[in-house]
């Protein structure tokens, strides 16, 4: 599988484990500033012009053996992160060996099961410099409905292993507290995707299945082994697929196979359930979190949201 991107970011990371390096040592690309001094000059032109990319897809999202029918959205935007607390740093400048560039996806879904509705969210932390920081620092998910809220979130800790910890008002599903083997996240892998494709192994990978997955399958989050390829190649597009060895999960993620390697849509299939899908709609880039005056409405007509 060819893509056209710049070599610079050229990485395999395989069944590797986590490092604790990764979180201490220092990297020519430890914040925004270096680089874009640094990286090729069509990312930094895209990821580093001071917006985000917004996506908005139609969503239809298999719940309770039904298909609902619902926006989808994807937010992708660099940012400068703190190693330490693992949080957006809000003056990179005054904590520089602090710093890391990465880039955040921020993915929702709206969509309704009869008179309540859903909202999911989850956020995922990515280190622009795979090569050096080749594990996500952090996710987050979140859903709400009418029964309750859940939360979940997984940081990436210097002993070599994830800790999850997750909150919900399930009496099985209550607070938990544990460590997790380190290895590549499937929630990781829409990020990895913008920054490189060839980042993303293939062949028999163990993986830590999404959270999504997890919340609304009533499952654990505990890595399985995956089975991933790249496939249906077009001249403009390829396929990401992801098959779960242990259980019925399949994942494929249809993307442009050129910079900036667009997310085009999704098919998730779970057991016998009907799959849910995901189909590009409309792609905006913009400084979002500066147009929240109402005379900005418009862009959100724009990306034709219904929620």
């Amino acid at each position: 599988m060819k893509f056209s991107l710049v070599a610079f970011f050229s990485f395999t990371i395989g069944n590797v484990g986590c490092n604790y390096t990764n979180l201490t040592s220092q990297s020519p690309l430890d914040s925004s500033t270096n680089v874009t001094n640094i990286i090729p000059k069509d990312f930094t032109d895209y990821w580093y012009a001071g917006a985000a990319e917004v996506n908005a897809y139609d969503l239809e999202q298999s719940r309770y053996g039904e298909i609902r029918k619902g926006d989808a959205v994807m937010v992708f935007v660099t940012e400068d992160f703190s190693k330490s607390k693992q949080v957006k740093l809000d003056y990179p400048q005054k904590v520089a060996l602090d710093a890391v560039s990465v880039l955040k996806l921020n993915q929702m879904k709206r969509f309704h099961t009869g008179i309540y509705d859903y909202s999911i969210m989850l956020s995922a932390f990515t280190p622009v410099d795979i090569r050096s920081y080749p594990h996500s620092f952090k996710t987050t998910f979140s859903s709400q409905d009418w029964c309750g809220q859940v939360f979940s979130q997984l940081n990436l800790e210097k002993a070599g292993a994830y800790r999850f910890q997750g909150m919900s008002y399930f009496e099985s599903e209550g607070d938990q507290s544990e460590s997790i083997r380190c290895t590549m996240l499937e929630d990781e892998i829409w990020n990895r995707l913008r920054i490189d494709p060839q980042s993303v192994p293939v062949g028999d990978v163990l993986l830590i299945p999404s959270m999504s997955f997890a919340r609304l399958q009533h499952k654990g989050v505990n890595a399985s082994t995956a089975r991933i390829s790249f496939n249906n190649e077009t001249e403009s597009t390829s396929e990401l697929q992801i098959d779960y060895i242990h259980f019925e999960r399949s994942v494929s993620i249809t993307f442009e196979n050129s910079f900036p390697f667009k997310i085009l849509g999704w098919v998730e299939q779970n057991g016998n359930e009907p799959p849910t899908k995901a189909t590009l709609r409309k792609t905006i880039k913009s400084p979002y979190w500066s147009k929240n005056s109402n005379e900005f409405a418009a862009l959100r007509d724009s990306l034709g949201l219904k929620f």
